[in-house]
């Protein structure tokens, strides 16, 4: 059974918790930064570690080794989290100095993202269009349609599509809110006249169906009153690429997250081909 998770106890509980509170008030969420921290905590009470000079380098080096991680980008983040609090505790007169002294493991098998090319963009849409509906799922292929539309031709997260609501669209100004985005900002994103025309029969459709959205409803949802899971959008992706598009030797499989890859690196070599600096605007 999974232990009752009751708060930091160790030594350094009331640094961790400062410092949680500190990201968190410059708008980190620092989820799973925590609970790394808590494997920290929880190591230091296992082996009874009063004192924070018995913090030693031996110390963290063999917490490090009791959790061992399978990939390399795991272990960096586990190292990468305990030095950056104990960086923190340095500047902040906790402690004189780190006792982080481990170096990240080199990755040397990480793949390439895919990107898709225009023309497997418009396959991939043109295989949201025609999925079929099912009994809770209504006008799955127009609402994945638009959703993996929105993802690669506006560069949109899994999780900003699935949190936007009818009050984020403005249809007049050609614009979507993206809301407590990444580091829990807001930005406004441009969209055209394709993009708008796509939004404006949707929604018509939506509030045909529904009998009228409010401000506050979710955008795509099936049921009126509960946004698409991000995990079911993950799933339908999985579903139509499979099969279809073969990654070359050195790149990953795609997943849902490469549109906003595509999208990204397309507007980037446009800006580079038009003699725009990309460092200017961005």
């Amino acid at each position: 059974m999974k232990a009752i998770w009751r708060g930091f106890s160790s030594i350094l509980a009331d640094g961790i918790q400062a410092y949680l509170e500190y990201k968190r008030a410059i708008k980190r969420k620092f989820r799973t930064e925590e609970m790394a921290l808590r494997l920290l905590d929880r190591y230091l009470l296992e082996h009874r570690i009063k004192a924070l000079t018995a913090i030693t380098p031996l110390v963290i080096e063999d917490f490090l080794a009791s959790r061992p991680r399978k990939h390399p980008r795991s272990y960096n983040h586990l190292l990468g989290v305990t030095r950056c609090f104990f960086a923190w505790l340095v500047v902040q007169g906790r402690i004189e100095c780190s006792p982080v002294r481990t170096r990240a493991k080199r990755s040397t098998a990480q793949l390439q993202p895919y990107l898709f090319s225009p023309d497997q963009a418009k396959q991939l849409l043109e295989l949201a269009a025609i999925l079929p509906d099912r009994p809770k799922g209504p006008d799955r292929g127009e609402t994945y349609y638009l959703v993996f539309a929105l993802m690669y031709a506006l560069g949109l997260r899994v999780s900003e599509v699935v949190r936007l609501r009818r009050c984020d669209v403005d249809l007049k100004r050609q614009l979507l809110e993206i809301r407590q985005t990444k580091f829990s900002k807001d930005r406004l994103v441009p969209f055209g006249p394709n993009v708008g025309h796509r939004l404006a029969e949707y929604l018509d459709r939506r509030n045909t169906r529904f009998g009228g959205l409010l401000p506050e409803d979710p955008l795509f949802s099936f049921n009126a009153g509960r946004a698409i899971n991000p995990c079911t959008i993950s799933q339908t992706f999985h579903h139509l690429v499979t099969g279809r598009f073969q990654p070359p030797p050195g790149v990953a499989p795609p997943r849902s997250h490469c549109l906003r890859h595509s999208f990204a690196v397309g507007t980037l070599l446009r800006w580079y081909r038009s003699g725009i600096d990309p460092t200017i605007r961005a």
